[in-house]
């Protein structure tokens, strides 16, 4: 295989660009009722989301909330960006606007509300006297931690006025349809930017348990916040009865978009899951190994095998360098495979943001070690130290997309070649 690198990257961008809003949304997307409609939502696609409405629609009256530098030129409805994945004051204003917009409708209005990953914090609306400084802090702590999505967002619901069903609530008599593209491992509604047109389950004691699991230190305002009743929707909340949810967008898409480019290509795709997660270096390893062994039982003459897999991995930050889920799992993936001739990766999230990062991940081959050695590297110290951005930022083996306006999470292939 001449260029693996560039293949790779190939069957990324074609897993991206499957979950683009103007293509998928408009196949689930109804004609336009008669009487007033409001868009509105939230999340990392969300305005590409607005855009394809309008799009079909033409102009709507509407707010949407996104990410710094993921907004899209509309013809009605007002986008507002904010700080991901920290939330900020805009978030904390915007979300404000948007109940506001909500205030007051009547049965005859349809909301429609367009969620992706990313919401979570961008829709602020802090419970009690919880202020956002606090709620800043505990989300910062939960990024760090190295929670799966699920905790993370149970928490969140409870420390929200907007989260587990209480936006669509606020809609309430009107007729709400939310689309939906998700990001979270298992595609729950629920657990997709904690879950704000859909009820939920958990209790505020859940979210106590995870936050003590975690070791994270609660304010006054927050202990006391989780010790009383949640205004979370439960399932038997007669305001979510005029809420339809549908997802438009999902890993398992994006995987099987890449899986057919790969067929095309003459390789053997073998998914290896869509709801993966965990920590990333841990699930490095154990797909290394996967890969060596598959490696192992080639011949000459076989069909190269391409190791797909999505869902959502975590990092325990332990180090202060620069790094993101995708990053540490590529230099991980690195070091486990110390070097095989004839395996590739790549390792980016959707979104184009690994971690914090303005980039989306890294591309491994089978010299990475040695060029990041004559580099002056050491790969498994800055491992250690949650660095790999900083390491495929210094042997230029980062992948960087800028917003690519959608998001359905990670997105990870391994590509085995057998021996010449």
């Amino acid at each position: 295989m001449t260029d693996a690198p560039a293949l790779l990257r190939k069957l990324f961008d074609a897993a991206v660009a499957d979950a683009d809003p103007m293509l998928c949304l408009p196949a689930t997307l109804p004609p336009k009722p008669d009487g007033r409609v409001v868009v509105i939502g939230a999340g990392k696609a969300s305005a590409r989301m607005a855009e394809a409405v309008e799009s079909e629609w033409g102009p709507c009256e509407g707010l949407v909330i996104t990410r710094d530098g993921y907004g899209r030129p509309t013809q009605g409805i007002r986008i507002v960006e904010a700080s991901h994945p920290v939330p900020d004051q805009r978030g904390v204003d915007a979300t404000a606007e948007m109940l506001a917009l909500l205030d007051d409708l009547d049965k005859d209005t349809f909301v429609l509300a367009l969620i992706s990953g990313g919401a979570s914090a961008l829709l602020v609306q802090p419970a009690g006297d919880i202020t956002l400084a606090e709620k800043q802090a505990i989300n910062s702590a939960l990024l760090s931690s190295g929670a799966p999505i699920s905790q993370m967002n149970t928490v969140r619901k409870h420390l929200s006025r907007v989260k587990g069903g209480q936006l669509a609530a606020a809609a309430f008599p009107a007729r709400m349809l939310a689309l939906v593209i998700s990001d979270v491992p298992g595609d729950d509604p629920a657990f997709i930017a904690s879950g704000p047109t859909v009820p939920d389950r958990s209790t505020p004691a859940d979210a106590r348990a995870i936050l003590d699991r975690w070791k994270i230190p609660l304010p006054a305002s927050v202990a006391a916040q989780l010790g009383r009743p949640s205004g979370i929707c439960a399932p038997s909340d007669p305001r979510l009865a005029r809420t339809e949810t549908v997802i438009v967008a999902a890993p398992s898409q994006s995987l099987a978009r890449a899986s057919g480019v790969a067929e095309d290509e003459r390789i053997e795709p073998r998914l290896l899951g869509d709801a993966i997660e965990g920590e990333a270096r841990e699930v490095a390893r154990e797909q290394a190994q996967l890969a060596l062994d598959t490696r192992a039982c080639m011949k000459r003459g076989d069909r190269p095998v391409l190791l797909l897999s999505g869902g959502e991995c975590t990092v325990t930050r332990t180090g202060n360098g620069v790094g993101g889920p995708n990053a540490e799992f590529a230099l991980a993936l690195a070091i486990a495979l110390d070097g095989q001739d004839g395996i590739h990766a790549i390792a980016c999230d959707t979104d184009g943001v690994d971690g914090a990062a303005e980039v989306a991940g890294a591309i491994v081959t089978p010299d990475t070690l040695s060029r990041a050695r004559k580099a002056g590297l050491d790969p498994e110290r800055m491992l250690e130290a949650n660095d790999a951005h900083s390491f495929f930022s210094a042997i230029q083996d980062q992948v960087i997309t800028g917003p690519t306006l959608t998001n359905v999470n990670d997105f990870r292939a391994i590509l085995i070649e057998p021996p010449a």
